[in-house]
């Protein structure tokens, strides 16, 4: 029979893949150092491949090492799963919810969403972690995060709840020969340089949406770290950039360095909503996160209703 690390073991492995140090990685097992130092050699020598590089100041992971962190992740959550689907707290929705959402969605969505779901639940513990959606996905699929809420993902094995549609607005500098416009049209943007967020964020796409439908040219030598930062640079002239609603109505209240249009001649909205693995044992809880998310979604005026 060929040799199968027990889950402890494999906690062992993904701690110290993470932790990249043994005395940090058997702390976060509750473990001792020689106890995991021991265990990693026998899943080592069980499996005939290195999972580390030791070195005199570091922890380095090897290529095959990689293949099966990702692989324990996988199973650890697929077993967190089946555990939760067995015998779940329905008083508090499990107790904790490790929640993701992007910098770019989560700041104006959670102040409306969060005191609800205290009132209901006081003593659900909620941990949130910001990240672009891209990475948010990847840590729900390996049971990292318990699920996200943002833009729409397509990622397979992850189920995603719709609640509610945002808008897109196009943001121009003061000085812009668009600015004193209240909505532009596509023709209007041809040659116009268009700035974006990097890669992994949504955002991205729906820039290049844009450009695709106007000429416009998506500025290829800078990739935008923030929203903040996309609208310093365009509050200075050095091109025009998408706003999600949100963002926008919070963040351009007060702004005389940028005008905010619409652009009649295109429609394209984006999709936001919760998502988390779709072998999830805790789908009602979810449900419920769903359900109150579309609640605060039409008190923001963002349901797909109101659109």
């Amino acid at each position: 029979m060929p040799f199968r690390p027990t889950l402890r073991q494999l906690e062992y492995v993904v701690a110290l893949a993470e932790y990249a140090h043994f005395g940090k990685a058997a702390r976060r097992c509750h473990a001792s150092q020689p106890t995991l130092s021991v265990q990693i050699g026998l899943v080592e020598e069980g499996l005939g491949v290195q999972l580390f590089e030791r070195t005199p100041t570091s922890v380095l992971i090897t290529p095959a090492g990689e293949k099966v962190v990702h692989g324990a992740r996988l199973t650890l959550a697929a077993m967190n799963d089946l555990l939760d689907s067995v015998a779940s707290d329905t008083r508090a929705l499990g107790g904790a919810v490790r929640l993701g959402t992007p910098p770019s969605f989560g700041p104006y969505f959670l102040p409306t969403f969060l005191p609800p779901i205290h009132r209901t639940y006081p003593d659900l513990k909620i941990y949130i972690a910001e990240d672009r959606p891209a990475a948010i996905e990847a840590s729900v699929a390996e049971g990292l995060l318990d699920c996200g809420i943002g833009p729409g993902c397509e990622r397979p094995g992850l189920a995603f709840m719709r609640i509610g549609t945002e808008r897109f607005f196009l943001g121009v500098p003061a000085d812009h020969r668009l600015a004193s416009k209240s909505a532009a049209h596509v023709s209007d943007l041809k040659g116009e340089r268009l700035l974006a967020l990097g890669s992994g964020n949504r955002l991205l796409d729906n820039v290049r949406h844009l450009a695709e439908a106007s000429g416009a040219i998506v500025v290829d030598d800078y990739e935008g770290t923030s929203l903040d930062a996309i609208r310093q640079m365009v509050s200075i002239g050095m091109g025009c950039s998408l706003f999600p609603e949100l963002y926008a109505r919070a963040e351009f209240r007060h702004a005389e360095d940028v005008r905010l249009l619409e652009i009649e001649d295109w429609r394209e909205t984006r999709a936001v909503g919760l998502y988390f693995r779709d072998t999830s044992g805790r789908k009602r809880h979810f449900e419920e996160l769903a359900a109150e998310a579309r609640r605060a979604a039409a008190k923001l005026g963002i349901s797909a209703a109101t659109k």
